[in-house]
């Protein structure tokens, strides 16, 4: 009777299991030219004339860009308090991991504060300004 070992397999069958060197030849050559049909493919451009309207003062550029500013440090802090809540959930009981989804925490609410701080920020450019 001949005992084999289960782990100790063959080479042809190592062999079956990789891709061999024609195949990934022939999957990037697949990726490239689906890529380039993308990027190739006729499209419909239509010309349409835009007016650029500009504010019509400087009390709406600043008041745009305390809207900007609310928005992106709101959306950036978001992320933050997502990423942070992902960390914790998926922790388990390592506390390394407890206190990396503490500091996006801590960045999610530095983040609402400074977004709450951005009106006060603009007044204050006014106020410099003169407006």
């Amino acid at each position: 009777m001949r005992l084999t070992n289960p782990t100790n397999t063959t080479r042809s069958t190592q062999d079956s299991a990789r891709p061999t060197a024609k195949r990934r030849r022939l999957a990037c050559a697949a990726v490239v030219a689906l890529a380039l049909l993308i990027l190739l493919a006729p499209g419909v451009a239509h010309a349409e004339t835009m007016d650029i309207v500009l504010a019509a003062s400087f009390t709406d550029v600043l008041n745009n860009i305390r809207n900007w500013l609310i928005g992106i440090l709101g959306g950036i802090a978001t992320v933050f308090l997502t990423l942070g809540g992902v960390r914790r959930s998926m922790a388990g009981g390592d506390p390394g991991e407890h206190e990396k989804a503490k500091d996006c925490f801590k960045a999610a609410g530095l983040g609402y504060g400074l977004a709450a701080l951005a009106p006060l920020v603009v007044g204050a450019l006014k106020t410099i300004v003169g407006l």
